[in-house]
């Protein structure tokens, strides 16, 4: 597996080369949990910058929210009828809020799989783990749900703009201790994490002290969260002294404030800190490793941060211009990046279930079948390492920060073998719910893939084509065909004639002589090395 290309020296310029199904599904597995075929089929006709400007064309969510799926004979909840959204509803009741985190996993999850043809739940995901949280740390449900909207609804906009609404957020506030903060016991995890996780970083020019970070706890002391969930600032508990920080921030002294004015303070924070370009820089990093690869080296950080950094501070710091320079330009669609990252445990699940084209109950008007079986993902992604808004702490996921191996943690003795147990299991039996049952269309796959299945050369090429980013050798692909479409035969018409027979009469008999070799071929393909890679 190709998993350290070399550095491409290409850099920010507009893409112009070839525009063919391999790019546009670079594209959209960049910027999509996976890509239909229908989905490549749409941006192929489009091009590059109208692929780009249309993905990023993120609108206002009109999603339906989550719903109480959860009421049984064992359990009811008091305050919202089974079928109802319990988003808006104040419970700090812990066996609630415990099947309302676990119901908005599974909507989450169903949110993924139907998402829109833009970048929008991509990002959100980026966004969740870059403010990273816990939704068992956090407990109450509404909190978590509002919590992510916040990133769901700014994640192409004005990134100063999200820091500040995350800032003053329950859901972050009782993450980390921030309702807690007072001026006799100032909370320091929030100002140090909105420096070292969150804004400037730990790296190259980051050298903000532990005094600031003592002196940010002290701005953001007065905020709490009232009895309605709302953020609220009171000014007895505030820390009304003066500030000053560190040579880093230029010896900034932020005047101390009383009365409600306390809370400009915590803007006035924030305006220091995005002075400077060390956030730029921290954030396009995080970008790039996100989009891109995580290998940053001096040509990259020269070719590639350094540019699209610049184009952050110069739109203020507007999220949109800098992923439509990046995901234009002629570095990332270097032959170097195509199939280069390990799928994260989302993207090999959602990848699945959208390529199949898998349905499920619908999760509105049968939602108690439909939860039942999005809980099935929750349950893999978890099982493979990637539990859905419950990182394992406030940096996120490893494979997204910790250097040197990165997007490789996703991989060991004990997850690859799940991530195989999984396409396997969708192919032969997957999940059933009162005879609603998930599970791949082999025969309907093969139509969709493939513009002329009954040819077993075209079917094998189209099948690698769709599935794997990497070059796949001659001889396997003929031998996969030979063994497995044809049976040990020479000759193509073996598996010609059972797909033509079959077509033209579908017996049972005919169905699973197709079917068998098509879930054989398929499984063989998913449990290549080269399947985990995007």
């Amino acid at each position: 597996m190709p998993l350290t290309p070399q550095t491409s020296a290409l850099g920010l310029t507009t893409y112009k080369g070839s525009w063919l199904p391999q790019q546009t599904k670079h594209l959209l597995n960049r910027t999509l949990f996976g890509a239909k075929a229908t989905d490549i089929k749409y941006f192929l006709d489009k091009g590059v910058i109208a692929s780009v400007d249309e993905l990023l064309n993120v609108q206002s969510s009109t999603i339906p929210p989550p719903l109480n799926e959860y009421n049984s004979t064992t359990f009811t909840d008091p305050n919202v009828p089974i079928g109802k959204t319990w988003i808006n509803d104040i419970s700090t009741d812990g066996t609630i809020n415990s099947y309302r985190r676990s119901s908005y996993k599974k909507w989450l999850v169903s949110v993924w799989a139907g998402q829109e043809r833009t970048i929008r739940e991509k990002l959100t995901l980026f966004w969740s783990n870059h403010f990273g949280t816990e939704a068992d740390a956090i407990v109450y449900g509404s909190m978590t749900y509002h919590h992510h909207q916040i990133l769901r609804n700014n994640c192409v906009g004005n990134f100063k703009q999200m820091v500040r609404a995350v800032t003053s957020d329950p859901g972050m506030l009782r993450y980390l201790n921030g309702y807690l903060s007072t001026k006799t016991a100032p909370d320091e995890n929030y100002g140090r994490e909105l420096q070292e996780l969150f804004t400037v970083g730990k790296d190259g020019g980051a050298k903000y002290s532990e005094d600031d970070v003592k002196n940010a706890a002290k701005v953001l002391t007065g905020w709490k969260i009232d009895a309605n969930f709302n953020p609220v600032f009171d000014s007895n508990r505030h820390d009304t002294t003066n500030k000053t920080f560190s040579a880093f921030y230029n010896n900034t002294t932020i005047t101390g404030k009383t009365s409600t004015n306390g809370a400009l303070e915590t803007d006035e924070l924030l305006t220091m800190i995005f002075q400077k370009s060390e956030v730029a820089k921290f954030i396009c990093r995080k970008i790039y490793r996100y989009f891109v690869y995580y290998a940053i080296d001096d040509v990259v950080e020269t070719n590639i941060i350094t540019p699209l950094a610049n184009a952050f501070i110069a739109n203020n710091f507007e999220i949109k211009p800098v992923l439509k320079l990046l995901l234009s330009s002629e570095h990332f669609y270097d032959t170097l990046y195509i199939g280069c990252q390990i799928k994260s445990p989302t993207d090999h699940v959602i990848t699945f279930l959208r390529q199949f084209e898998i349905v499920f109950p619908d999760a509105i008007t049968d939602y108690s079948d439909s939860y039942f079986l999005y809980n099935n993902m929750v349950t893999q992604l978890i099982s493979m390492g990637q539990n859905p808004v419950d990182p394992p702490n406030v940096s996120g996921w490893p494979a997204y920060y910790q250097a040197p191996d990165y997007n490789e943690l996703w991989i060991n003795a004990d997850t690859l073998p799940k991530r195989n147990k999984f396409t396997d299991l969708m192919l032969e039996i997957g999940y059933t719910k009162n005879g609603k049952k998930i599970i791949a269309n082999t025969i309907q796959f093969a139509k969709t893939a493939c513009p002329n299945p009954s040819d077993p050369n075209a079917l094998i090429e189209s099948f690698f084509s769709f599935l794997v980013s990497t070059d796949i050798s001659t001889s396997l692909k003929s031998n996969l065909k030979t063994q497995i479409l044809l049976t040990g035969q020479a000759s193509d018409y073996y598996w010609t004639d059972a797909w033509n027979n079959y077509i033209t009469n579908p017996t049972t008999i005919n169905f699973n002589i197709v079917n068998t070799r098509l879930k054989t071929l398929l499984k063989y393909i998913m449990n290549l090395p080269d399947y985990q890679l995007q």
